[in-house]
């Protein structure tokens, strides 16, 4: 089957094109610029178009056979790509049908880790136990893995290891065999605009899936820095025993001490310097509990946190939860708001608006990503501080540019 995917080089569609290579399938795809997966997918043998995607190098594919266009949920509607895939007639969904076609196909076991928060790391701690210990296992993981690929299918395998985004409810497209939920509160008001349809969303998720796990095990006996990643990693054990029962209790704590973290989730890019994903309130009080054991085991004077907020809508309806988000942390720079599907009716907030709701707005300042910010950071380094990036946006681009070894 030949598969073109549109979005292709991202962290949503990347790791899905490389499972569906291995798997047999001949993949292609394009994307508007170098994202996080590019490297990887020419590695592996997958032709990808980088630039302006205006259906030339899609109607070059379908002049040679397609079966199945694939998009990224970021695609407008009026996309030029997307526009020509239907006018063609051939097959267009989301990656959603494309992942759940794959499942079926290959006969796998689902392992499904969903959740507000702590899925990706969730996702990648069971990922890493399960290829240490050789189980027959693919999966898809929605970041760079720096011990492995961010997909892969092998022949044999019996399970697939997979974070279900629930964004654009794509996790309601799936039956897993096992579903493990690490944190649920509310997020995408632009997808759910009350709280209870978020919540009813993952309920009928659970539903959904013959097991559920949102209880760990051996929490106690983790390492691991921070209380959140330690939760974390006690739902990958229970996932593992669910797995391969035949596997120790002190073989699973002996991988999961060892777990060497994930792109974007508290990844050290330089001595003293680390970057998140996190942009929500919640997400920001785990991330800043990791940097306090982080930064305690170093011998760090204290935490510098730069801060950049992912869309406006979402900021309207977290914006009450900051008060107390920034506690324990020594200086905070507040970066304007990375602005994606926006809703125009609604007011843009400022930095300025979310420091002055701050328990200890003392410690916050508006800034930008700029010289000025590079040089001020690079003081703090040198006075011992760790500095912590948390976005979802382009500044993680800025501190690698500015700060990676």
């Amino acid at each position: 089957m030949k598969v073109y995917i549109s979005g292709i080089s991202g962290t949503g569609m990347g790791p899905l094109a490389l499972m569906a290579k291995q798997a047999g399938y001949d993949v292609c795809g394009s994307d508007l610029s170098k994202g996080a997966i590019y490297d990887e997918l020419i590695k592996a043998g997958i032709e990808v178009k980088i630039g302006k995607q205006d259906g030339e190098f899609l109607k070059q594919k379908l002049e040679k056979g397609l079966d199945w266009f694939v998009y990224t949920s970021a695609l407008p509607l009026d996309h030029a790509e997307l526009v020509l895939a239907s006018e063609s007639g051939i097959k267009c969904t989301k990656r959603d049908d494309f992942t759940a076609h794959l499942v079926e196909q290959l006969g796998l076991k689902m392992v499904a880790v969903a959740g507000t928060h702590g899925k990706t790391t969730t996702t990648s701690m069971i990922i890493y136990v399960a290829r240490e210990a050789k189980l027959p296992a693919s999966y898809i993981v929605g970041t760079t893995l720096g011990f492995a690929p961010s997909g892969a299918y092998h022949k044999d395998d019996v399970y697939f290891i997979y974070e279900a985004d629930e964004y654009d409810r794509n996790f309601l497209k799936y039956h897993p065999w096992l579903s493990v939920i690490p944190a649920v509160s509310y997020d995408h008001p632009d997808i759910y605009p009350t709280r209870q349809e978020y919540l009813e969303a993952f309920e009928q998720f659970k539903l959904q899936s013959q097991k559920v796990i949102e209880e760990g095990v051996y929490e106690k006996d983790i390492k691991l820095a921070g209380e959140k990643r330690r939760k974390d990693a006690s739902l990958a054990a229970a996932a593992i025993i669910e797995m391969a029962p035949r596997i120790s209790r002190d073989e699973v704590i002996g991988l999961l001490n060892k777990f060497p973290g994930v792109g974007r989730r508290f990844e050290k890019i330089a001595d003293g310097v680390y970057t998140d994903y996190a942009h929500h309130p919640e997400e920001i009080v785990a991330t800043i509990d990791v940097a306090k054991d982080e930064a305690r085991i170093n011998h760090k004077k204290g935490i510098v946190v730069v801060y950049q907020p992912h869309q406006n809508t979402r900021q309207h309806k977290v914006f009450d939860g900051y008060k107390n988000a920034f506690v324990g942390v020594d200086k905070v720079f507040w970066l304007p708001t990375y602005l994606t599907r926006e809703d125009p009716n609604l007011d843009i907030l400022g930095p300025s608006d979310f420091i002055a709701t701050l328990s200890n707005s003392e410690v916050a300042e508006v800034a930008e990503a700029n010289d000025d910010l590079s040089e001020k950071l690079h003081k703090y380094l040198e006075d011992g501080y760790l500095v912590l990036l948390m976005s979802a946006g382009p500044a993680d681009l800025w501190i690698r540019e500015n700060f990676a070894d």
